[in-house]
């Protein structure tokens, strides 16, 4: 089973510091903390698993601990901020056995190299609630989409069978009945942060795009994020909305190449001559011969299933009969590559599939040769986020993108329309992927897997150093916009990825 494995020599190079003057952008021992037009008594965070702390492929104690709201909770206290409550996990594993919630994802050394793997032990927290412990300041739900915030029921345990509820709310609403809305406007928020809209698009990105978790409608967020908007200002609060980063800039899409298929000379050879020879051979007669490549050493492309393709199945079939092949080993390589082809860069593959690639699947037709995902069966459309290839195909990749800007647009406008603070967290986040990230402090930090400082080993969530830096972020947007003096947080004193 092919994993990513992180070499010794990026380990080494992450854990090289660098002693070099500070880069704060403010020294906070010099600064009158003021809070400028703006009322941090009653701070209440809305969003989801990125407001609550989630980190590592689960939500534990620690990751909370390091939630940016807390962070910046924390920093309001200094200009007349109140208590904030999070409603904390039992354990530091995270994981809730009863509903499948699996543990947080931990590095251990796997076949001599390191590898992120599901940390041992049975966690012990448990759909109990927790509300009269409460109520609560940081109201992030992980999993929720924009729409989830308005759902009456989304903190019923009734619900989880049927998909409408949530078990981190079930944790900590005020009633089955409940609304995460609605319990934060019970508080009296006089300063809010909402950052929502992520899940909307990344649901659909993380699966490949395969209908299982679709895109939001348009419509559907303009018209939840403009009840969320409107509903959190109604009793006069202020606050900071941010909008959504790409998913292209995540490390879950761009650490898994789209040609990473490890092949020797002669299974190179091999191939070229019993399979993807003939067949190229075969569909360059239906014009359709860039769907496949020749094998090189130095270019081994992923072979997955595109559905957008015209099925070329029965061609396939009767060109191989023709040319001498049996009719059922022609038959089982019309269906294998009736609409395979090989990626290509426009191609994501998300991080998740590395476990995957060469493996046998489980499938009738996969069949010696053609049994290893990836290589000679195609990796079906969970596997992939595919990108545009020719014309008359669809590009998910574009699909979500496109949601994503649109989606982007609203936030903008519902922000300028209330004068609320704004976070471009997703130009945030394409400087942190550039080629000289972000430095706080000499220490420089990217979007790169973990080596890169910021993002954790699931690929889509924050260390608490990339929270430190989002919560940096929203601080100084705050600021701008209300006149506030609020502290930036010193980025390196919080966690990166912990190795063993």
């Amino acid at each position: 089973m092919k994993k990513i494995l992180i070499s010794s020599i990026a380990t080494s190079a992450l854990l090289f510091t660098i002693s070099c003057k500070t880069d704060f952008d403010q020294d906070v021992n010099s600064i009158v903390v003021t809070k400028g037009s703006a009322d941090f008594s009653k701070y209440v965070a809305v969003g989801n698993s990125l407001t609550s702390g989630y980190s590592n492929g689960a939500l534990y104690v620690d990751g909370q601990n390091e939630s940016f709201p807390s962070m910046m909770a924390n920093q309001m206290k200094l200009a007349g901020g109140g208590e904030f409550k999070q409603p904390l996990m039992s354990d530091n594993l995270g994981g809730i056995p009863s509903v499948g919630v699996g543990n947080k994802l931990i590095l251990a050394v796997v076949n001599g190299a390191l590898a992120p793997v599901p940390a041992s032990g049975v966690g012990t927290t448990t759909l109990a609630n927790i509300f009269s412990s409460g109520p609560y300041q940081n109201m992030g739900v992980p999993g929720a989409k924009s729409f989830h915030l308005l759902a009456p029921g989304y903190g019923s345990a009734a619900g989880l069978a049927t998909g409408t509820a949530n078990p981190y709310f079930v944790r900590f609403s005020s009633s089955a009945n409940a609304t995460v809305l609605g319990d934060v406007m019970s508080q009296k928020p006089t300063f809010f942060s909402l950052w929502i809209g992520n899940n909307d698009v990344l649901g659909y990105a993380t699966s490949g795009g395969d209908d299982s978790n679709p895109i939001t409608p348009t419509n559907t967020f303009s018209q939840a994020y403009g009840i969320l908007v409107s509903t959190l200002i109604s009793q006069g609060a202020k606050g900071v909305v941010a909008n959504i980063p790409n998913v292209t800039s995540l490390p879950f899409f761009t650490t898994v190449p789209y040609n990473p298929v490890p092949l020797d000379q002669a299974s190179v050879s091999a191939l070229n001559a019993q399979v993807f020879g003939p067949l190229k051979q075969i569909l360059t007669a239906y014009g359709q011969g860039n769907r496949l490549q020749l094998l090189s050493l130095a270019n081994n492309p992923l072979l997955l299933k595109d559905e957008s393709l015209t099925n070329l199945s029965a061609q396939i079939t009767g060109a191989l009969i023709q040319a001498g092949v049996s009719p059922q080993q022609a038959g089982l390589m019309g269906v294998v590559f009736g609409q395979a082809r090989h990626a290509t860069a426009a191609d994501l593959i998300p991080l998740t599939t590395s476990s995957v690639i060469g493996t046998a699947p489980s499938s009738p037709y996969a069949v010696s040769p053609f049994n290893k995902y990836g290589v000679t069966f195609p990796l079906e459309d969970k596997h992939v986020l595919r990108g545009k290839f020719g014309t008359g195909t669809d590009s998910e990749v574009d699909n979500v993108l496109t949601a994503t800007t649109a989606f982007n647009g609203i936030i903008k406008s519902a922000a300028d329309a209330n004068n609320l603070a704004y976070v471009d967290a997703n130009a945030k986040m394409i400087e942190l992927a550039g080629a000289s990230g972000i430095s706080f402090d000499g220490v420089k930090y990217t979007t790169k897997f973990v080596t890169g400082g910021t993002f954790s080993l699931d690929g889509v969530h924050l260390t608490g150093r990339g929270y430190g830096l989002i919560a940096n972020e929203f601080m100084k947007q705050i600021n701008a916009k209300y006149g506030s003096t609020l502290p930036m947080v010193n980025i390196n004193k919080y966690s990166g990825v912990k190795f063993p």
